[in-house]
C-alpha cells in the first residue's frame, strides 16, 4: 500500500503509521534522557550546589566538648564532616578551620590540603591517625601539624570556628608543612572552583 497524504495537511507519514514530526520527537526524547546516562559520574558530581555540613553540630551551634582542646577540657579529636555536589573540574579539596574572633585573629586551627576528589568525607578523629591517601595536614597556630580544637580564652565571650572546603582545579598544592594561612590562600588563588563553609561555635 502506498503512503497516503492529504491535500494540505502539511504531514508525511510513514507505513508504520507515524508522521516524520513524530519520529523526531521520540529520537529528542530519547537524547534527553540518555545524554545524562551517557556522562555518568560527570553528571552527578556536578550536579547542585556543594555542600559541607558535621554529624557533630549544625551550623551556627556550638562545638560539643570532645572537639575542644585537651587543656580546656575537651580530648581534641577533629570534627568529623561530610560534603557533596562538588562542581564538575574538581580535581582535589583544601579545608581549613579558622577562628576569625578579634582575639584570636584568623587563628588556624586545622590546614589539610590535596584531599583526593574521589573523598567525599572526613571521620571523627582522622587526623593524625585516619586521614585519606595523599592528604597533607599543615602546622596549625598552636604549632602542631593537624587538628587542634577550640581553646577561647576564659572570658573572651562566644568565638567562631569557619570550617571551610575549597574545590580545587589542581590535583595538588606544593606547600611545605609549616606555610601559614596567608600563604595558604595565597596558593589557593586562581585555583578555586568554588568554597562553602559551616560555622560552629565555643566560648569558656
Amino acid at each position: 500500500m502506498r503512503n497516503s497524504r492529504r491535500p494540505g495537511d502539511g504531514s508525511s507519514r510513514t507505513q508504520g503509521g507515524g508522521t516524520k514530526l513524530g519520529i523526531v520527537r521520540k529520537h529528542f526524547l530519547c537524547l534527553i534522557f540518555f545524554i545524562p546516562l551517557c556522562l555518568g559520574q560527570n553528571y552527578a558530581f556536578g550536579g547542585g550546589t556543594m555542600e559541607i555540613l558535621s554529624s557533630a553540630f549544625k551550623d551556627g551551634q556550638k562545638i560539643p566538648i570532645q572537639y575542644v582542646m585537651v587543656a580546656a577540657g575537651g580530648k581534641n579529636l577533629s570534627i568529623p564532616l561530610t560534603w557533596k555536589n562538588a562542581p564538575a573540574g574538581t580535581k582535589s579539596f583544601a579545608l581549613s578551620i579558622v577562628d576569625p574572633h578579634p582575639i584570636a585573629q584568623n587563628w588556624v586551627h586545622w590546614l589539610v590540603i590535596n584531599i583526593p576528589q574521589n573523598i567525599t568525607s572526613l571521620s571523627e578523629g582522622a587526623s593524625r591517625k585516619k586521614m585519606p591517601m595523599g592528604a597533607t595536614e599543615l602546622v596549625n597556630s598552636f604549632g602542631e601539624i593537624g587538628y587542634g580544637g577550640p581553646q577561647p580564652p576564659k572570658g573572651s565571650g562566644e568565638h567562631p570556628y569557619v570550617i571551610t572546603l575549597y574545590a580545587l582545579n589542581v590535583e595538588k598544592l606544593e606547600l611545605g608543612v609549616n606555610t601559614s594561612l596567608a600563604a595558604f590562600k595565597r596558593m589557593i588563588e586562581g585555583k578555586i572552583i568554588q568554597s562553602v563553609s559551616v560555622t560552629g561555635k565555643y566560648e569558656r
